[in-house]
C-alpha cells in the first residue's frame, strides 16, 4: 500500500458538494487512480502458455480488501479479483489488511500522528460505523469480508489456516479444481491498537501472517519509512508480540521493518521471518527496498523474499523489468528463497494485472531462467514455505 492523497484533494471536496455523490461515487473514483495498469504488448507463445498453466502460482501480497469490491465478481478497476486470479492461474493468494496511511505518505519519512486516510475510506465506503476509529475493527472487517466470500462461493476460495487446508487445496487443484487458497495477513502491527490480546482475535478471525509495521513507527518499534530512523528497533511490546507469533506460528512480514527491527526480530529464537514484497536494492537503488546484505541475513534465517511488481520495487514495470529484478534475486539470494510479492491493488502502478501473470512466465522464459527455477519462483517455494511454516 502506497498513497491515498486523492482523498485529501479532489476526491474529498466531494464531501461539500454533495455527501450522496461522494459515498456513491468517490471509492471507484479513487481506485481507478490508484490501482491502475499498464497495457504492455507483451506475446505469450502457446509454450510459454502452457507452461505458465502447468505451475503452481503464488503470491505474498495483495491489498484487495481494502477497496469495496465483491472479489466473486470480475472489476475493470484494480488489479485483483476472484475470476481474474482464475485466469492468471493463481493457487495461493496473501490478501492483506490495510487499517493505516498516513497524510503525505512518502519512502523517507512519515510521521506516526499524521492524519490518516484510511479513516475517511472507511467512511466513505460506508464500512460499519466500528472500523471509522478502530485499526483492530479495520483488519477484523476486512477479514470478515473475505471469510464471508469463502463461505458464499466455497468453490472458489478457502481461507488457509493449517497445513491441513493448504494441503487440501492443492490436492482440490491437482485434480482440476480452480480454488483459490486465501491466506489473511495484517499489513502492519498497529492493527494490535497497543494490546497484546488483539493478537488472539486476528488469529481467531483467520491471521496467519502479519507485517510489523507499516509505513510508519508504531507500538511493536521502528519502520523502514518512518520519523525513528533506522536505529529504531522492537520495543518490548513488539518483542512480546514476535514471540508470540513464533508460539502460534504466525509468519512474521518485515517487508516496511527498520533495519534495526529487522536485525532484532532475526534475534529472537525460532523466529523464520519473510519479507513479502520488495526489491533487490542493489538492482533498483530506492528507500523503498530493503538492503541486500538484510535480504540474505533473512534467507539465511529460513525465511523467503517476495519480489514486486512496481516501479519503485523494479526501477521498471514491464514484464521484462519484473523479470529482471527477480532474476537479480535469485542470484543475489538463492533459487530456493525468491517468491512473488506483487502488491496488487496496493496504490501502484503494474504493468500487468493478475490475468495476465502469464507474460510475467514468458518473461522470465525469455530471460533465460530454468524452468525449474522459475516454478520454484512462480509459487513452488511459496508453497514449500508455508507447508513448513503453518499450524498444525
Amino acid at each position: 500500500m502506497r498513497i491515498w492523497r486523492w482523498v485529501a484533494g479532489g476526491t474529498g471536496a466531494l464531501v461539500l458538494a454533495g455527501a450522496a455523490g461522494f459515498f456513491a461515487l468517490a471509492p471507484g473514483i479513487v481506485e481507478r487512480g490508484m490501482n491502475r495498469t499498464l497495457s504492455w504488448p507483451w506475446e505469450v507463445t502457446p509454450e510459454g502458455q502452457a507452461f505458465h498453466d502447468s505451475l503452481i502460482i503464488g503470491d505474498w501480497h495483495s491489498d484487495s480488501l481494502l477497496w469495496d469490491r465483491d472479489l466473486r465478481q470480475h472489476w475493470d478497476r484494480g488489479h485483483m479479483d476472484l475470476p481474474r486470479l482464475r485466469v492468471g492461474n493463481v493457487a495461493l493468494q496473501v490478501f492483506t489488511t490495510v487499517t493505516k496511511s498516513p497524510r503525505g505518505l512518502n519512502y523517507e519519512h512519515n510521521l506516526a500522528d499524521a492524519p490518516d486516510d484510511i479513516t475517511l475510506l472507511m467512511i466513505a465506503e460506508l464500512r460499519p460505523p466500528r472500523t471509522w476509529f478502530s485499526l483492530t475493527e479495520r483488519a477484523l472487517d476486512q477479514a470478515a469480508r473475505l471469510n464471508a466470500t469463502a463461505r458464499a462461493a466455497p468453490e472458489e476460495l478457502k481461507v488457509i489456516r493449517s497445513k491441513a487446508d493448504l494441503a487440501a487445496v492443492l490436492a482440490a487443484r491437482a485434480s482440476g479444481s480452480q480454488i483459490v487458497g486465501g491466506i489473511l495477513g495484517a499489513e502492519g502491527g498497529h492493527a494490535l491498537e497497543g494490546d497484546i490480546a488483539n493478537l488472539g482475535r486476528l488469529w481467531d478471525a483467520g491471521f496467519r501472517l502479519m507485517g510489523l509495521t507499516h509505513f510508519f513507527d508504531n507500538e511493536l518499534g521502528g519502520s523502514l519509512h518512518g520519523d525513528g530512523g533506522a536505529e529504531a528497533g522492537l520495543t518490548d511490546f513488539g518483542r512480546a508480540v514476535v514471540r508470540e507469533m513464533v508460539a502460534r506460528q504466525m509468519i512474521i512480514d518485515l517487508a516496511h521493518a527498520s533495519p534495526q527491527m529487522l536485525l532484532d526480530v532475526l534475534a529472537i529464537e525460532g523466529s523464520r521471518p519473510i519479507v513479502s514484497h520488495t526489491g533487490i536494492r542493489s538492482h533498483c537503488e530506492t528507500p523503498r527496498n530493503v538492503p541486500d546484505d538484510l535480504l540474505q541475513a533473512v534467507v539465511a534465517k529460513g525465511g523467503i523474499v517476495g519480489i514486486g511488481f512496481w516501479d519503485e520495487a523494479t526501477c521498471d514495470a514491464s514484464p521484462a523489468g519484473v523479470a529482471h529484478a527477480i532474476f537479480t534475486a535469485v542470484e543475489v539470494l538463492g533459487e530456493d528463497n525468491v517468491a512473488l510479492g506483487s502488491d496488487f491493488d496496493g496504490a501502484v502502478l503494474t504493468g500487468f494485472d493478475v490475468s495476465r501473470l502469464a507474460v510475467l512466465t514468458q518473461a522470465l522464459l525469455d530471460s533465460g531462467l530454468h524452468t525449474r527455477v522459475i516454478a520454484k519462483v512462480m509459487g513452488g517455494n511459496m508453497a514449500r514455505y508455508l507447508a513448513e511454516n503453518l499450524p498444525d
